[in-house]
């Protein structure tokens, strides 16, 4: 947090949430499921209709173009997500705009009063504040609430509300010392959201097949990108349809993953919304999501920290054209898979600055280097900080270059933080809560 900012009460709670639990990361729902009972979230629907997103990467893009199809549709809604970038104010949208302090401390004093309500229960951050969301969204009990899985799926602390329409985006490898490095068991997990008769959007070409076998097991009818809907044409001006019954053309580029695009109005129709094509267009059109693809100026800032993701980066980037240099400003934990994310990202990048991240899973500048240099790649330096190595890089941009500031959420969050406010960088609260990166 800035020195010259007074903390607040959400702040002391925040805090507080942080230190309460032995670990960050616990992979269970008995304990969950156990206070949200005493909450009274199990005794009925937290919201008109639930979509549930899961997967490797595509979750936030398409809660994100999900919300905002809501919106230009004319439906209250509540979005879910995690982790933030700035405030944790973002992890919780009601009608669009982030859910107020007061709001989202209300909802941590009705998971206090219940996990102390009888033999004390003891949750972690993630979980405390995943049963706080859901208390506020079932005050409001909007026409449709978006949850986004925040690890895994079926020992997600989200998992504890069932889902009317289940998605799964993507399967990659990530979070390996969680879920392991088996793409089926990892799949199987995902697909733990799915219940029986409800739909099951697969949302990617290229899904393990333990996902759709799942869905059959449990009865959940799957709905299949390439197969059961599917999207056409350039990101400018593309088309999606859904077995042939049901098609939009002349939808614009929104800035993120046209089959995450594609997914989210398959979901929002098979949620049992109308789907008006001149709200849709408007939704693409209008749709934004900080530090996905984020550019300012010649600054793109993308969150991605895995192969994947980072491939996806690439494209963008080489259908993007420039006569300069493309900086790579990266900065990783040391739990991801930096020569993964490298040999994904190198095609689209001239040069690279690697920094050092703080904390206890921290990657310093020269692991990073040696990395690089292993890939063939040029380093041109080491920085100790996000902040200072966008200040030296910024120092030397020639007009036609541009920079990718990637790797990570603390990363995006620190540059982004500086460029607002160069006098300082508030290094602390944007790091805050980032645990399931």
């Amino acid at each position: 947090m800035n020195e010259d900012a007074s903390p607040t009460e959400l702040d002391a709670w925040l805090r507080r949430l942080e230190a309460a639990h032995p670990v960050d990361i616990e992979l269970s729902l008995d304990r969950v499921t156990e206070v949200a009972r005493r909450m009274g979230l199990l005794d009925g629907p937290v919201a008109q209709r639930v979509i549930t997103v899961a997967g490797t990467n595509g979750k936030g893009s398409t809660v994100a173009l999900l919300e905002s199809l809501a919106t230009h549709h004319g439906l209250s809604s509540a979005a879910y997500t995690s982790p933030h970038l700035f405030r944790y104010n973002e992890r919780l949208h009601l009608n669009g705009r982030e859910a107020d302090d007061e709001a989202l401390m209300k909802g941590f004093r009705a998971v206090e009063a219940a996990r102390l309500d009888g033999e004390p229960i003891s949750l972690t951050y993630f979980e405390v504040g995943t049963l706080a969301a859901l208390s506020v969204i079932r005050r409001q009990m909007p026409q449709l609430a978006i949850l986004e899985v925040g690890l895994g799926g079926r020992l997600d602390a989200v998992n504890v509300v069932d889902a009317d329409v289940a998605v799964v985006t993507t399967i990659a490898l990530d979070h390996a010392a969680f879920l392991g490095n088996d793409l089926e068991v990892i799949g199987r997990e995902k697909a733990g959201i799915m219940r029986p008769g409800r739909p099951a959007v697969l949302g990617s070409r290229q899904l393990p097949g333990s996902v759709r076998a799942a869905a059959h097991a449990c009865g959940a009818p799957v709905h299949v990108l390439g197969e059961d809907f599917d999207r056409q044409g350039a990101a400018r001006d593309w088309q999606w349809s859904r077995q042939g019954q049901l098609r939009i053309d002349e939808l614009p580029d929104p800035a993120l993953p046209l089959d995450n695009a594609a997914t989210a109005l398959t979901a929002l129709d098979l949620a049992g919304v109308s789907l008006q094509p001149e709200a849709c267009r408007a939704a693409m059109q209008s749709v934004a999501l900080p530090g996905r693809m984020q550019w300012q100026g010649a600054w793109c800032f993308d969150v991605g920290h895995n192969p994947q993701a980072a491939a996806y980066v690439a494209d963008r980037l080489a259908d993007d054209e420039t006569t300069g240099t493309t900086y790579a400003l990266l900065g990783m934990l040391a739990d991801k898979d930096a020569d993964g994310v490298i040999d994904a990202l190198s095609p689209a990048i001239d040069a690279w600055l690697p920094v050092s991240l703080e904390g206890d899973r921290a990657r310093h500048s020269h692991q990073l280097a040696e990395c690089l240099q292993r890939h063939g790649q040029t380093v041109i330096e080491c920085a100790a900080s996000p902040t200072e190595g966008a200040r030296r890089l910024a120092s030397h941009l020639a007009p036609e270059d541009r920079v990718l500031v990637c790797g990570s959420f603390f990363t995006v969050a620190e540059v982004l933080a500086a460029r607002e406010n160069p006098s300082q960088t508030d290094r602390g609260d944007t790091a805050q809560g980032m645990t399931r990166e």
